[in-house]
């Protein structure tokens, strides 16, 4: 009788053992599925349904950057990377934008650089600058509470002029020149070169980042630019460290690949990055092969070739034919 009841208990605590195992693998499991956003390869995570889908994972991918406090974003191209249809980025963007959901910022790094951050992630960069502000001891600190209750909440625009900046500021109380410079000193706002009376809203405390966002475009190219056919596997590449940016290798292929200087081509051994140089000029093909006399540039100097340069080394040796053969035309690759 003894020995039934022990056996019995022993099944029991068997049972109690492996249910708790069960248990803590569940949470293990649930913990690695909660991160996979941030350890995702490019290689699985290149591509996106939608836009929302792909700002939310790109936000989970920032990296940390121990130097700097900055919340994470995203820059518009990373989405035409990772989007196919830009139509439709542009689109759920905008309607994003208008729901208060996200913000956009015209950045200083290339006419057509823009940053994409969530509202909510903005408003603590924001808290952050002022806190900095306080502790310098300045006065006419209350403006920072009229920009986040009147400024931020009624304009979702990327700019804003002078006049409906002090209008939306006088909701709160009477708008000095001395407001307009602690937004600008505290980077909340940065005069347009153009036209003065106007302002871009900025994001606190991203200059750094923003230069190593164009020193990182610049080593990633030459990087590629020294292979031997501008090319390399996304894979390998996407491991390699950038000295000159604190942002790292994934970031800046999103940001050159959704802007056109890089293309990605599938191949059987996986995805291959390369580079997408559009355009030389004749006279430079002629220079490097000598395939014109002065006669053959004659009317037609200063037409354009257009070559890839990743194109196989086959179709360089046979680039004396089709030049000679298109010497008055375009050549498309």
């Amino acid at each position: 009788m003894d020995s039934v009841a022990e056996s019995s208990k022993n099944r029991k605590r068997l049972r109690e053992e492996e249910e708790q195992q069960q248990q803590q693998q569940e949470e293990i499991e649930a913990e690695e599925t909660s991160s996979t956003d941030q350890t995702l390869s490019l290689v699985d995570s290149l591509t996106f349904s939608d836009t929302m889908v792909a700002v939310r994972i790109m936000r989970a991918q920032f990296p940390h950057i121990d130097k700097v406090s900055i919340q994470p974003f995203i820059l518009h191209s990373q989405l035409y990377s990772s989007v196919k249809d830009r139509t439709q980025v542009d689109r759920e963007l905008e309607s994003l934008r208008r729901e208060k959901v996200l913000r956009v910022f015209k950045l200083n790094t290339g006419q057509d650089d823009h940053a994409i951050m969530f509202l909510d992630d903005y408003l603590i960069q924001v808290d952050r600058a002022v806190k900095r502000m306080e502790e310098k001891k300045l006065r006419n600190l209350e403006v920072f509470e009229w920009f986040k209750t009147q400024v931020i909440d009624n304009k979702q625009d990327p700019s804003i002029d002078h006049q409906e900046l002090c209008l939306l500021l006088s909701h709160g109380g009477k708008v000095k020149d001395e407001h307009i410079s602690l937004l600008i000193n505290a980077g909340l706002l940065t005069r347009q070169l153009i036209d003065p009376n106007m302002y871009w809203f900025a994001i606190p405390n991203i200059g750094s980042v923003l230069k190593g966002l164009s020193q990182g475009r610049k080593e990633l190219l030459s990087l590629l630019n020294r292979q031997r056919y501008k090319e390399m596997m996304l894979a390998p590449l996407e491991k390699k460290r950038l000295r000159l940016s604190l942002l790292d290798m994934r970031f800046h292929l999103r940001d050159l690949i959704g802007s056109g200087h890089l293309k990605t081509v599938n191949t059987p051994t996986g995805l291959l990055v390369r580079m997408r140089f559009s355009c030389l000029n004749l006279s430079i093909a002629n220079f490097l092969s000598g395939l014109y006399s002065a006669d053959d540039m004659g009317p037609s100097s200063g037409s354009i070739i257009v070559v890839d340069v990743g194109m196989p080394s086959g179709l360089w040796r046979n680039l004396k034919f089709l030049a000679l053969y298109t010497s008055r035309h375009q050549l498309n690759l």
